[in-house]
């Protein structure tokens, strides 16, 4: 549980814990299990944290608030959707087209022995499966290279 300590309405500590409640407080005694009553008595409040909002990673990133805020009488930590610049945008399309790519190169790997001459596939189904191979070599010349859906691979014959 995370905690913060308000003082004349305004945050003084974040994160605070029951032991710097317990810290600060020398001189009294608290029970092992502090309760939310006398955590409110000292100005130590819970914090809860907002959920996460849709972004697009593309684009966007999810930026969380270093302080809580009172928002509807409840201690939060926001979290609030920031456009990426154009070096984020570039690092991040390079780190999903190695994604990609490592897939691509997987799924090639792994049907390497389609195409063997000793392959017990008719040339039917090799033809089938070179098709599909084919398909995976060309997927970074699709439109939405490098953030593919599910449905932009192709499919196992």
């Amino acid at each position: 549980m995370y905690y913060v300590k308000i003082e004349n309405d305004v945050v003084a500590q974040y994160p605070y814990s029951v032991a710097n409640l317990k810290s600060d407080n020398p001189n009294t005694s608290f029970p092992a299990s502090v309760s939310d009553t006398v955590l409110e008595r000292y100005g130590v409040h819970p914090v809860s944290f907002e959920a996460q909002p849709s972004y697009d990673p593309a684009t966007e990133r999810v930026q969380h608030s270093t302080s809580p805020v009172l928002k509807d009488g409840t201690w939060t930590i926001t979290k609030t959707v920031v456009a990426l610049n154009d070096e984020q945008i570039a690092s991040y399309a390079n780190h999903v087209s190695g994604k990609n790519r490592e897939k691509r190169d997987t799924l090639l790997a792994n049907t390497d022995w389609t195409q063997m001459n000793d392959s017990p596939l008719s040339n039917e189904d090799k033809t089938a499966w070179a098709t599909y191979r084919q398909e995976l070599r060309d997927i970074s010349d699709l439109d939405a290279w490098p953030h593919l859906a599910d449905e932009d691979w192709p499919v196992e014959p």
